[in-house]
Order: C-alpha cells, then structure tokens, then sequence
C-alpha cells in the first residue's frame, strides 16, 4: 500500500487513481490515515467477502483453529446462568 497526503491526492488524482487500479492507496491528513482508496474490483471482491457463508465442513483450516482457540471473556460469565 502507497500513503500520500490529501494535497498531494488533490494535486496528482488521476497519476493516483492509476495507482489505485493495482493497489490500495492510503491518504493522510495530518499524518493520519484518512481513507483508503481502492479499486471497483477490489471493492467489489471484499463486499463478496463479507457475505461468504461455509457450511461447517468448508471452512478454512485457519478459521477452524481460530474458532478452537477461542476463549469467552470474564464478562461473558454473566450470561451462563440463561442456558
């Protein structure tokens, strides 16, 4: 990912909006992240993303193990009285 300040987004869009095409840019102001601007294809892609549902035998190994090693917080032990 390239960071570029918002002027130099105001100045250099479309030299910019090239890059975006390949990448994901990140525009500052005031030396903070601001946005990140990406591709309609990449947009696109992560908004399929979020929707993905697995049945239980596809999901990815690395999600398996994440979701074996979870862990309830102490605040959750409020609630095992309602099960």
């Amino acid at each position: 990912m390239q960071f570029f300040n918002s002027t130099e987004v105001a100045k250099k869009f479309g030299a910019i909006s090239q890059i975006v095409q390949t990448e994901p840019v990140c525009v500052q102001s005031h030396g903070r992240p601001q946005m990140v601007m990406l591709s309609p294809a990449e947009y696109e892609r992560l908004r399929r993303q979020d929707r993905r549902v697995y049945s239980t035998d596809q999901l990815p190994a690395s999600l398996r193990a994440a979701i074996a090693a979870a862990r309830p917080s102490p605040q959750a032990a409020a609630f095992n009285d309602e099960a």
